[in-house]
């Protein structure tokens, strides 16, 4: 499949030339395509057309070395289209190592935030995809891959939050930053689906050889805002349900 083939394919599910588009993506869940991963920036950037902002996380996995937007590697979980995306021409990235990337005319105002912590603040890079109406394409992933539910963890002021630290200089210094995070093992985001799906606000097709899911994020933020203030430990497995990552997170809201 080619790179026009799959731009026309995202802009059937609906993607919104000139708009804001917030990229989670597995490669390897969608390919082959003509091209490989470039060619997939191609046929998204296609689709959003040449005043639409197409951003992707550019993170490091790295918490002990500072970060350095011009040579750190994304993460390796964010995979190789993420990988490549922020270093193409044009491309801006955060320089802070909770890095998103983007191209486009808003590119540098959803990029260049402070250092957010924890890492979805809503002036995050996310937030502000947020905040400009975006739309949000998981490619290939669900929504456990999806950032704006950290967002509205942090609006609804979850209760949970796991010691983390990161590595900044400061004056010429690597020094560390112990910080809260509203961190679990994110298998249970995928009861957005179905807030989503009910409303009507969640597109789903083919893109490539994969399935895609589009919405947008002030949608799934608001949906999820409102279920976690009925039920603030909603993301978190039980008690007895053996998973390492909730009980780390339950146990932080009793002490």
């Amino acid at each position: 499949m080619n790179p026009r083939d799959v731009a026309n394919q995202l802009r059937v599910l609906g993607i919104e030339p000139g708009s804001v588009l917030l990229v989670h993506i597995s490669f390897r869940a969608i390919r082959p395509i003509e091209g490989g991963p470039q060619g997939l920036i191609e046929a998204l950037r296609l689709a959003l057309g040449p005043q639409g902002t197409l951003v992707m996380p550019s993170w490091t996995g790295d918490d002990e070395t500072p970060f350095d937007p011009a040579t750190t590697p994304a993460a390796e979980d964010l995979g190789a289209t993420a990988d490549l995306f922020w270093r193409q021409p044009g491309v801006v990235r955060s320089g802070h190592l909770q890095a998103f990337a983007a191209i486009g005319p808003r590119a540098e105002a959803i990029v260049k935030t402070p250092l957010p912590l924890p890492p979805h603040t809503p002036d995050s890079p996310a937030g502000r995809v947020h905040d400009l109406d975006g739309q949000v394409l998981l490619l290939g992933v669900g929504h456990d891959a999806d950032t704006s539910l950290h967002v509205a963890e942090l609006l609804a002021e979850v209760p949970y939050g796991i010691p983390r630290h990161c590595t900044v200089m400061l004056d010429g210094r690597a020094m560390r930053i112990d910080y809260l995070e509203n961190d679990h093992c994110c298998q249970r985001f995928a009861l957005a689906d179905g807030w989503l799906r009910a409303r009507g606000l969640q597109a789903e097709g083919p893109v490539g050889h994969g399935t895609a899911r589009l919405f947008r994020a002030r949608d799934v933020v608001r949906l999820t805002v409102e279920e976690l203030r009925r039920d603030p430990l909603l993301f978190l497995h039980g008690a007895g349900e053996r998973c390492a990552e909730c009980d780390e997170a339950r146990r932080s809201t009793l002490g």
